[in-house]
């Protein structure tokens, strides 16, 4: 069993329809493997896929370089991805299994308060997160985490959003009349995605737009 670094904290209807999306993406990642699959959801929220067949062993290291993967141990220097669940004045609490804080002075994403931080990179609860894990308690954000989130900085512009599958993004997107103002729906994780605005949407505005169509949070990331 491999248990993805991904959260379904949603309910009835809407858990259906996250698992259902997800069982397609786990699909078309496994392609053409001689393996059969099931996939549950833990006590915790994380996903776990029971993975059996003669490709197993290979399967699973698909999926956990795809989602990134909860172990049970932390290893001190090993790169991992958990899941953003709080910030404070002293820095970002990540869940990776087992509650992972990075200091404030180890975001690496430049001057101001966490919360300042999360505001401007537009980091909404829940979306995974690459972090190196130290033992003395000085975990960092992964260099490729911080480059992913200042790419985003430099680009157009983006919404990001949690508690929702790309999918009903997508609709909701297109049911606000904003189709042709954004590039595409990236998937962060089950139920957080990343809208990618064109060179002339202003993100505050799509945010505003389609605020009223969709339960979720919602921040920009403004170039």
């Amino acid at each position: 069993m491999v248990v993805l670094a991904t959260k379904v904290y949603v309910s009835g209807d809407a858990k259906r329809r996250a698992l259902d999306g997800l069982q397609s993406l786990v699909e078309n990642a496994l392609g053409d493997l001689d393996v059969e699959f099931h996939i549950g959801v833990r006590h915790d929220d994380f996903v776990s896929v029971t993975v059996e067949g003669e490709d197993e062993v290979v399967a699973r290291n698909i999926l956990a370089e795809e989602w990134g993967e909860v172990t049970p141990n932390l290893r001190d220097g090993d790169t991992y991805v958990g899941t953003l669940e709080s910030w404070d004045d002293d820095g970002v609490v990540l869940d990776a299994g087992q509650e992972v804080r990075i200091p404030a002075a180890e975001l690496g994403l430049g001057p101001g308060r966490p919360e300042q931080v999360v505001e401007r990179f537009g980091l909404v609860q829940h979306m995974p997160m690459e972090f190196v894990y130290a033992d003395d308690g000085s975990s960092r954000l992964s260099d490729d985490e911080r480059d992913r989130l200042f790419d985003w900085s430099r680009g157009n512009g983006r919404v990001n959003v949690n508690s929702a599958t790309r999918g009903e993004v997508r609709a909701t997107v297109n049911r606000a009349g904003h189709a042709q103002d954004i590039v595409t729906v990236e998937r962060l994780g089950v139920l957080e995605q990343s809208i990618v605005c064109t060179e002339n949407t202003d993100p505050p505005g799509l945010l505003a737009s389609i605020g009223g169509y969709i339960p979720a949070e919602i921040r920009c990331v403004i170039p």
